[in-house]
């Protein structure tokens, strides 16, 4: 069938795969190898398609099963995803496939680190690390990940813990984890650049977006990672999904993921998928990624709206009497009201120690947003999650 054809018609595969509302997809055959674009991802040598599945959001294996029959190679997940179902789900799907023909990573957060500075603590230890990495492997049913990622790093030190660092180095050895990584949310830019000085990193997982103010910087640190042949793997590329928390006003999702695809030093990206037609748009773009003049056109108009992704910069956090961690209280808004994951949102909010409306002492905001947020407003709406008991949401 060809693909023009299929998106036309959804005429279903010989899987028979059921979307909701009666709708069909079609899995198998959707695209032919020579279609896809695939870039290599640094010294791995993983030859991947521009568009990989971040299943963060996503519980239904169907979609698993389309993406990986339409050419998707590589599905991330993490440990603490949907607390535990995500890579189960995973699991129990890929148990009944060639273990060669995917490629699974997972991401393990370590326990301790300071919220605002990410420096570990005593807390912070590879016997807990190690611990939840086993439970992960045990909920994917496999005996090793291709890539595990060291979860959530926004500072150097984490970067070089090396009781942490030796115990990756030491699964990778025993053959548990082909090849080792971090992501970042914040201070990616340092992070990137003390992983590439280190020299023993395989892989990056870094948020980037046509909304971050410090793309050049970061720009300069992608590189230097890809020449120290690291390879990058981009996230949060849709920035938010949303510029408005009442859903009015979408990004346009193809022109995002087709901007972060224009910067060749990127080797894939992870959108998070949940819908069958979030996925026919991704499985468009892996086979045909070029950004148009319209595409830009869009990007620049919705650049200069605040939109719901926060820069995670810290410019605001010195004006805050009550040292309050605005990034990470801004990014649960984004999980909020731009993902509907009220879970990821609460367990976040639950890692601050935030309880409900921390502003209401204060009768003016002394902070200031480069974004231009309503910061009290928005960290009244998103602090309210901390009276709900998270097994009301999960």
């Amino acid at each position: 069938m060809k693909r023009r054809t299929f998106f036309r018609s959804g005429i279903a595969s010989a899987a028979g795969l059921t979307l909701l509302g009666g709708k069909s997809f079609a899995g198998k055959g959707l695209l032919e190898e020579n279609e896809i674009v695939y870039r290599t991802l640094g010294r791995t040598g993983l030859k991947l398609p521009v568009v990989s599945f971040g299943v963060m959001r996503s519980d239904n294996s169907s979609l698993v099963e389309a993406a990986y029959h339409a050419g998707i190679k590589m599905f991330d997940t993490a440990h603490v995803y949907m607390n535990g179902r995500n890579e189960e789900m995973l699991g129990n799907f890929f148990s009944s496939v060639p273990r060669e023909s995917f490629i699974i990573a997972t991401k393990v957060k370590p326990a301790g680190a300071d919220q605002n500075t990410g420096i570990p603590t005593r807390e912070t230890t590879a016997k807990d690390f190690l611990k939840n990495f086993d439970l992960s492997l045990q909920r994917l049913k496999m005996d090793y990940v291709d890539i595990l990622y060291l979860h959530n790093v926004i500072s150097a030190e984490m970067v070089r813990h090396k009781e942490i660092v030796n115990a990756m180095l030491d699964l990778k050895k025993k053959g548990k984890v082909r090849f080792i990584g971090i992501s970042t949310h914040k201070n990616e830019s340092l992070v990137i650049n003390t992983m590439a000085e280190a020299g023993i990193w395989d892989v990056v997982l870094t948020s980037y977006n046509y909304r971050q103010t410090y793309i050049d910087d970061l720009n300069n640190a992608i590189k230097k990672a890809t020449e120290a042949g690291i390879g990058v793997v981009a996230m949060k590329t849709m920035a938010g999904g949303w510029l408005d928390k009442e859903k009015t006003k979408p990004v346009n999702a193809a022109a995002a993921l087709k901007w972060v695809i224009s910067n060749p030093d990127i080797c894939t990206t992870i959108p998070g998928i949940s819908t069958f037609d979030q996925l026919t748009t991704d499985l468009e773009i892996m086979s045909d990624p070029v950004l148009t003049e319209s595409d830009k056109t869009d990007l620049m108009a919705e650049a200069s709206l605040p939109g719901l992704y926060c820069n995670a910069c810290s410019n605001c956090t010195p004006g805050c009497p009550n040292n309050l961690p605005i990034p990470e209280l801004m990014r649960a808004y984004m999980y909020a009201y731009g993902y509907s994951n009220l879970s990821m949102a609460s367990e976040l909010l639950s890692e601050t120690g935030i309880k409900s409306d921390p502003c209401s002492g204060c009768e003016t905001c002394t902070t200031n947003c480069v974004r231009g947020f309503n910061l009290k407003e928005k960290i009244a709406d998103i602090s309210r999650l901390a009276d709900v008991p998270y097994d009301l949401i999960a």
